[in-house]
């Protein structure tokens, strides 16, 4: 299963699916093809909710994300993204969305 996502003119990829153990750091990555977007956005959907907005980032560099706790790093490009939860928990095990938006 490849996660693609066609958001007007922008598209995001993802890839499946990511594996941790508990208190171990993990990087989730998103490319985004279409550098103009304003906005990239990470969402977190846990089992029978909504997605939930865990972070947003403007620009290139990064960014301390506080729950999950880590970091949104945006490539220089902004090409791509990368949510790194620096000591995921049982509890943070849900499904990460990328987004990109104008």
């Amino acid at each position: 299963l490849f996660l693609a996502v066609a958001v007007g003119r922008a598209q995001v990829q993802q890839e499946p699916w990511a594996e941790a153990r508990e208190g171990t750091s993990i990087n989730i990555t998103c490319s985004h093809l279409d550098v103009t977007a304003n906005s990239i956005q990470w969402y977190q959907q846990r089992p029978h909710q909504p997605p939930q907005l865990i972070t947003r980032g403007f620009g290139s560099g990064e960014q301390a994300v506080p729950e999950p706790a880590g970091t949104l790093l945006i490539a220089t490009d902004r090409r791509s993204s990368a949510l790194r939860l620096s000591r995921p928990r049982w509890r943070d095990a849900a499904v990460y969305y990328c987004a990109v938006s104008d």
